[in-house]
């Protein structure tokens, strides 16, 4: 049997747990909780003292009310200060956009009223004709397939050992070396090829030289991989394991070498990255943006910028310095709008339509150039194919052969240069190197800008070397074009 004094600590315990309950609910009620059914049966000096405590809280509740309705003040910064989060501006961006196309409406209004309607369908297509029955521009692109074939016919003997490597490479340089004289040649020979179709030539063949650069570079590469794998048997077997992509020499074929051709890049390789299809809603809007801007660039070319170009000869020849800046400046707003539309044309809206078309997946053509804080990474961002370009094939070789950072940057400079002045000078048929020496001042400026100036500073530097630095030149190559073309014209002179 169990003795009754065995339940003593038991109910001691509960005695303990109930009262310990009961506190707790007090605790409760004091904080302003709902009281429970059993405290109702506590006496009357229990109910006044909860009362009395709900009433202090609420009095302490609407004090704090008080004190937030008087005071309105906290530690914070001024939004458009660099020190505040705050980062939503584009409700100023549409304010600079409306503005902006009020300004422009303005001064188109104003240039339709003085000078009349100057945009001309004739004009335009004299640009890149002067006979309709005379095509040497096209002539000219269709004949750059024999440098294509004759790279293609280089690499297959290459691969099949019936060349050496040194011949392999004179050939390369023979064919790389007429692909940039040959044009230039028939352009300074020929009088029929305009200088707009003269430069479009230039350009074709410029790209194609620095595509067919490439693709000599990557199947050396790939040969020399290819021997190395075949000295080590285990590498070899492994590779035969792979994926089912193209792998070299089966890389040498007219299908691959002409999708490299018109492929958006001017880096080879054996597998690009495709997309899986070609999306017609994505290819009809880029094909509509690339008829919209190029009609806006021609007009603004027409309208608006050949009658400032016409006002600045007499000026530049007087060397009158207050109405040649002034013509500078009036200058700068059209051309800055060429290029920038310029750049949306041809970086986003061309490469991204012929990228669709051949279902080219990488699409990284641009990066945010405009938040450029140095020359440096303006240059390394708002050109990417090129910028890739240089960096594979003649930055990073210089590093490897022992040039310093400096001196491999001045090359890449210099090239940049070469090929500005290349594809100006050679179809306007004169030699000023206004865009060369404006290529080589960009060093400097990148030194000084990187230097002294940082943040936003250093991209108001940036945007003010594009918006006064190219209607430089402009004005430039135009008053020597017109110096030693059309001078002697009287009908020119008295138009101007």
């Amino acid at each position: 049997m169990i003795d009754k004094e065995d339940f003593g600590p038991i109910t001691r315990s509960r005695r303990r747990a109930t009262i310990t309950s009961a506190k707790s609910e007090t605790v409760k009620l004091r904080n302003g909780a709902i009281a429970a059914a059993s405290d109702l049966k506590s006496g009357p000096k229990a109910r006044e003292s909860l009362t009395k405590n709900l009433q202090l809280n609420e009095d302490s509740k609407q004090k704090c009310d008080r004190y937030d309705k008087i005071s309105c003040h906290r530690l914070q910064e001024s939004m458009l200060s660099s020190a505040s989060s705050f980062k939503n501006y584009r409700g100023i961006l549409n304010w600079c956009v409306v503005m902006l196309v009020l300004s422009n409406a303005r001064l188109f209004l104003e240039n339709i009223l003085r000078n009349g309607i100057l945009v001309d369908p004739i004009q335009v297509v004299s640009l890149f004709l002067k006979d309709p029955y005379s095509w040497p521009a096209a002539c000219l692109v269709i004949v750059s397939n024999i440098f294509i074939l004759v790279a293609l016919y280089t690499e297959r003997k290459l691969a099949m050992g019936s060349i050496s490597e040194k011949v392999g490479l004179l050939i390369y340089i023979f064919n790389l070396t007429i692909i940039l004289c040959f044009p230039m040649v028939v352009v300074l020979k020929l009088p029929s090829i305009t200088p707009v179709g003269g430069a479009y030539a230039l350009g074709v063949y410029t790209i194609l030289f620095l595509k067919l650069y490439s693709y000599k570079d990557v199947n050396r590469w790939c040969r020399e991989r290819t021997q190395a794998k075949a000295r080590s048997p285990s590498s070899s077997s492994a590779s035969s394991t792979m994926q089912s992509h193209v792998s070299y020499p089966g890389n040498l074929s007219l299908r691959d070498i002409y999708y490299f051709v018109f492929a958006p890049t001017l880096c080879y390789e054996l597998n690009f990255p495709r997309s899986e299809s070609i999306r017609m809603g994505f290819l009809l809007r880029r094909l509509f943006e690339m008829t919209y801007f190029i009609s806006n660039v021609l007009s603004i070319v027409f309208q608006w910028m050949v009658p400032i170009i016409r006002s600045s000869m007499k000026p530049l020849q007087e060397m009158d310095y207050s109405r040649m800046t002034e013509r500078l400046l009036r200058l700068a707003v059209p051309n800055h709008l060429i290029w920038l539309i310029f750049f949306y044309w041809f970086f986003h809206s061309s490469m991204n339509f012929v990228a669709e078309l051949l279902r080219f997946g990488d699409r990284e053509f641009y990066r945010d150039w405009w938040n450029s804080e140095t020359i440096t990474y303006f240059w390394q961002n708002w050109n990417i194919p090129v910028h890739k370009w240089c960096l594979r094939h003649f930055y990073k070789p210089l590093l490897r052969r022992g040039a310093g950072k400096l001196l491999s940057q001045s090359a890449v400079f210099f090239a940049s240069a070469f090929f500005h002045e290349y594809l100006v000078s050679v179809p306007l048929r004169m030699f000023r190197l206004w865009a060369f020496m404006g290529m080589m001042a960009q060093l400097p400026l990148a030194w000084f800008v990187a230097r002294f100036l940082r943040g936003n500073y250093g991209n108001a530097a940036v945007w003010l070397s594009l918006i006064i630095g190219q209607p430089i030149a402009v004005l430039m190559y135009v008053h020597d074009y017109y110096v030693t073309h059309c001078q002697d014209d009287p009908t020119i002179a008295e138009a101007l």
